[in-house]
């Protein structure tokens, strides 16, 4: 959200302020609002910052954090704990730089998609969604086996970049494969 260039999104980008109190004000709607409703702004796609009221430092980042922890915490989590435990050992791991690029090319794929099955499903029966998603389908296949292809080949470029780097570090040291 807040990954956008500050001088051309910054017209079109709501800006909400974080006081020390805790409370959140959209300065859009000159209003105080809530973590749920700074959720129903991603849902909906719209451009947000979350700044300091104070320091007018981005916060963007830890609110989204704030809400994937309380629809974590909320009943039907995302996360099992193993891949939560796989996440932190990735910090301070020399994978760590290639795995936030790894995990959102793959989110992207997943929801592009999700985009592809909404457009191709309009109009489908009750069973015709369960024939669909029991993976019986040949478009649900298809959409499955491009999807097992994008994420391997993400994979394969992560590869490529780490032995490049490697040999780049290797070559600073006078060592050569």
């Amino acid at each position: 959200m807040a990954d956008k260039p500050a001088d051309a999104a910054q017209g079109a980008q709501r800006v909400i302020k974080k006081y020390p109190n805790r409370r959140l004000y959209d300065t859009n709607t000159s209003s105080y609002i809530t973590l749920a409703e700074v959720k129903r702004l991603v849902m909906a796609s719209e451009l947000f910052v979350v700044r300091d009221a104070k320091t007018g430092e981005d916060l963007t980042r830890s609110i989204l954090l704030q809400i994937i922890l309380e629809e974590e915490a909320g009943g039907a989590p995302m996360f099992t704990e193993a891949v939560l435990a796989n996440i932190i050992r990735f910090y301070g791991h020399a994978m760590q730089s290639f795995m936030g690029p790894y995990l959102e090319n793959n989110v992207q794929a997943l929801m592009d998609m999700q985009t592809k099955l909404t457009e191709q499903s309009k109009g489908l029966t009750p069973e015709m969604w369960a024939q669909f998603l029991s993976m019986k389908s040949p478009a649900m296949q298809g959409m499955m086996g491009s999807y097992a292809e994008q994420s391997k080949g993400l994979f394969v470029q992560m590869q490529e970049q780490m032995q490049k780097q490697a040999e780049q570090m290797f070559g600073a040291f006078g060592l050569k494969r």
